[in-house]
């Protein structure tokens, strides 16, 4: 949800590491989660999200007009219907990229997700340690068929000083994880360049990778990507850590409403106690994992990042 610093030793030096304000919902300026919804838009909804949250920018794509550099969408599964989906920016007067993934958009592709994280064991990630099977081939076939990894590739090649935003929601949130792997173990963008933050992620892939991710170097530290979680959201207890599943570091956890100002944890290690995971009953995925900020995450990018509720 979504945004990778150094877990410090202790919650006070982590929590100056942790930005909300460059998470949270503003009228303008570079944010991470109105990016995150952008992505349940078409491409016109993308380029008015754009447009409100990085107002005057220019951009080195064909038109220069817009900040949208590429816009997928792909079949994912066995449902015709059912699309896996993503984007780039790039955004010249910020000097920043984006690398931008979408969650899942429908009941029918809900249901297949989770039947294939239940029925199927985890697979080996190509970049190191194993995730689940659906998250693998949405993203290998959003990076390699749809075209996203070489578009990163060619705009971090031009722009390696740029900052390069990942991000993204639910099952987007999953893609950006392997995205962060893919980026900075393969030296695609620099480093010190990365910023990673995501919302509503559910569990990835197993230890390994979790360790993987973990210790990545982005921003010149060792790395624990931002989980955002919003209180009783559901989807981040799923796949169960019976199952081989492990969260990586490092979770911010919200439990209040999420209107901005409210306050926040910035918790400890993979899969600490004192945060969402004190939670064992009395989850929901409605409103919890829909609602972050206090914005409704797909009807805001749907919208074109004018509909809040």
């Amino acid at each position: 949800m979504i945004i990778s610093l150094l877990l410090f030793a202790t919650s006070s030096a982590v929590a100056a590491d942790y930005d909300d304000s460059l998470a949270i919902l503003k009228k303008s300026g570079n944010v991470i989660y109105p990016l995150a919804s952008a992505a349940y838009g078409n491409k016109e909804a993308k380029k008015q999200c754009l447009d409100k949250h990085l107002p005057g920018a220019t951009a080195s794509c064909k038109d220069d007009s817009v900040q949208l550099s590429l816009h997928v969408e792909i079949p994912c599964d066995s449902i015709a219907t059912d699309t896996c989906s993503g984007y780039t920016f790039i955004d010249d007067g910020r000097k920043s990229i984006g690398l931008v993934f979408r969650g899942t958009d429908s009941d029918e592709q809900l249901s297949l997700e989770v039947y294939s994280l239940i029925q199927d064991p985890v697979v080996p990630f190509k970049d190191g340690g194993s995730v689940g099977p659906y998250f693998n081939t949405a993203f290998e076939d959003l990076w390699g068929n749809g075209g996203l990894g070489a578009d990163l590739q060619r705009l971090s090649a031009a722009h390696p000083d740029y900052t390069l935003y990942i991000t993204g929601h639910s099952l987007g949130a999953s893609l950006s994880a392997l995205a962060a792997i893919r980026v900075a173990k393969n030296k695609i963008h620099p480093a010190k360049n990365i910023v990673f933050y995501n919302f509503g992620e559910p569990r990835t892939g197993d230890k390994q990778f979790a360790n993987l991710l973990d210790s990545l170097e982005i921003q010149g530290l060792q790395v624990n990507g931002y989980r955002v979680i919003h209180d009783k959201d559901l989807i981040p207890h799923t796949p169960f850590i019976s199952m081989g599943y492990q969260h990586h570091a490092t979770e911010v956890f919200y439990e209040n409403d999420m209107t901005p100002g409210s306050s926040f944890v910035v918790c400890q290690g993979q899969e600490d106690p004192t945060c969402s995971a004190k939670y064992q009953f009395d989850l929901n995925f409605d409103p919890d994992h829909f609602h972050y900020f206090n914005v409704h995450v797909m009807n805001y990018g749907r919208s074109g990042c004018t509909k809040t509720t």
